[in-house]
């Protein structure tokens, strides 16, 4: 008699370092997945947040300012999740300015569903927002064409070497308003899988984050070529901010944090829907 086939799922994340430190275990066979077999796919996170929108994938990394428009769809996984304590995305410009001088101005965005785009309106209200590509973003300031940018991933690190000055960095921002870290995204499953999938794919995700951490040089060598020329060490400390004890398992802090993010969003008229967030 033959062996059943696999089931496939697919899971799709973001192309940058944290992510795949994070994922390394999957991706890269080092912990067996049992009935699963895992296609990992790559997508920008604002190209994850509209096609979670059409459930496209089975897992997808997902900003949490996206989550209440599918919710019905996908839930969200306690693991997976990346939380800035007292740090996040950042607006940038060419020279010093206050946060509060780019009101009115043009400011490149890497996308209109992510959390970084939900906290600088809440912190910003009066800004005119210029979808750019997140790795186009830091070039777009330098040349002018917009008065400041928001940038995520690796651009939070690099943007000095660039000549850039920091305008704010609206984890800090959140800190200050809040008193909690800031959550900007997590992994969101299927919620047609059903339970018992749920739990087991969830699982393996846990499984790989903490193979990661335990085995940090091997899964920050294979993070690295997704991390846009950073150097090992700076590298390093960026899957850090990232991926750590709290990507294991969402402490209760960073869980209030999510649902304070998108009461305010929803109360600022930023989100169409108030939803009680629930962790599988």
């Amino acid at each position: 008699m033959s062996a059943s086939r696999p089931t496939p799922i697919t899971i799709a994340h973001s192309p940058d370092a944290d992510d795949a430190f994070m994922f390394h275990a999957l991706a890269t066979g080092r912990i067996p997945t049992g009935q699963y077999a895992f296609t990992h796919l790559l997508r920008d996170i604002q190209t994850l947040n509209e096609e979670a929108a059409r459930g496209v994938h089975d897992v997808t990394a997902l900003s949490f300012a996206a989550y209440p428009g599918v919710q019905d769809r996908y839930a969200l996984l306690a693991t997976g999740a990346s939380v800035g304590e007292g740090y996040g995305p950042m607006v940038v410009a060419p020279r010093p300015a206050a946060l509060a001088d780019l009101s009115g101005r043009e400011i490149a965005v890497p996308g209109l569903k992510t959390t970084a785009y939900l906290a600088l309106r809440l912190a910003l209200p009066d800004f005119q927002e210029v979808v750019t590509p997140f790795d186009l973003i830091l070039d777009a300031v330098r040349a002018g064409r917009v008065a400041a940018g928001l940038v995520i991933h690796e651009g939070q690190l690099t943007y000095g070497a660039r000549g850039l000055s920091l305008v704010a960095d609206l984890g800090a921002w959140w800190r200050g308003q809040t008193g909690l870290p800031l959550p900007l995204g997590g992994n969101a499953i299927r919620r047609d899988l059903g339970p018992r999938a749920i739990r087991q794919i969830g699982n393996y995700v846990r499984q790989s984050i903490r193979h990661a951490l335990d085995h940090r040089a091997e899964a920050l060598r294979h993070a690295l070529h997704f991390s846009r020329g950073l150097d090992a060490a700076t590298g390093d400390r960026f899957v850090g901010m990232y991926v750590n004890e709290e990507t294991i398992d969402m402490s209760a802090p960073a869980r209030r944090a999510v649902q304070t993010l998108l009461n305010r969003g929803h109360a600022a008229g930023l989100l169409d829907r108030r939803v009680t967030v629930e962790f599988m």
